[in-house]
């Protein structure tokens, strides 16, 4: 199985940064996409950001030009700088990944507890 642990959250100003950052362990053979998604009350989850193995990435409207994914292979941990937060990004965002395991003959997709992001105004 994948763990995925998040860490990054947090309460800042409208105008102001905060970097997630979510470490993925277990039987993992092979990372693929990794990505950011986000839920705040009373809406669906959505996808934030999303980076692939070749470090192809796609991002949700709402958000280009303010946030970047990244990933870092070696460490298995994917990262969600967010620049110019406004009171609307406030979620609690949630790491995604999807993986190849040992003792899993599929494709495993895992998410994390959750980091909340609170941006005042």
């Amino acid at each position: 199985q994948v763990q995925l642990v998040e860490s990054g959250g947090g309460l800042v100003q409208a105008g102001g940064s905060l970097r997630l950052s979510c470490v993925a362990s277990g039987s993992i053979l092979s990372l693929g996409t990794m990505g950011w998604y986000r839920q705040a009350p009373g809406r669906q989850r959505e996808l934030v950001a999303a980076v692939g193995t070749a470090n192809t990435r796609k991002y949700a409207d709402s958000v280009k030009g303010r946030f970047t994914i990244s990933r870092d292979n070696a460490k298995n941990t994917v990262y969600l700088q967010m620049n110019s937060l406004k009171p609307e990004d406030t979620a609690v965002s949630y790491c995604n990944t999807a993986s190849l395991t040992a003792g899993v003959n599929s494709v495993l997709v895992s998410w994390g507890q959750g980091t909340q992001v609170t941006v005042s105004s």
